[in-house]
């Protein structure tokens, strides 16, 4: 099993959004980062866990956890033109961007912030601390996610 750390503006999709979604699964769309879709694409599996973190908001941090419930196929917002995540050039028969659906698993009680985070040393090599670090979606190690559990409430 791999674990991950997935990033939402709160006020676009919250856990709290995740929660309410029929049997509390989504699509995660909209990546359109290249590193991030390869880890999608390459890495990503069934039954992974995910850390879901709010970003961009007045507390960043991690909030719950979701888990992998699809392989990663093809992200149909990248055909529609209507869609703030169109791109004219990703070809349906060759697709450039990819998804995968996630479903709720837990709500922390209090969110895990940002500053904790970066203050633990055995966090100090999360990718989430690296400098311009800003990818969606980033690899957790298993110690990480260990030592992130032990936060939570």
């Amino acid at each position: 099993m791999n674990y991950w750390l997935i990033k939402s503006e709160p006020d676009e999709f919250s856990i709290d959004d995740l929660k309410a979604c029929p049997n509390q699964t989504e699509a995660w769309f909209g990546i359109r980062n290249y590193q991030a879709r390869n880890f999608m694409r390459d890495a990503m599996q069934i039954g992974d866990q995910v850390f879901f973190y709010h970003s961009s908001c007045k507390v960043p941090g991690i909030v719950g956890i979701a888990e992998v419930v699809t392989q990663a196929y093809p992200d149909s917002s990248a055909f529609d033109p209507e869609s703030k995540y169109f791109d004219p050039k990703s070809d349906p028969q060759q697709p450039r961007w990819l998804r995968v659906d996630i479903r709720f698993v837990k709500q922390f009680k209090e969110i895990i912030p940002l500053s904790l985070i970066k203050s633990l040393p055995q966090l100090a090599d999360m990718y989430l601390v690296s400098k311009g670090s800003r990818l969606s979606i980033q690899p957790v190690t298993e110690e990480q996610w260990q030592a992130v559990l032990m936060l939570a409430r």
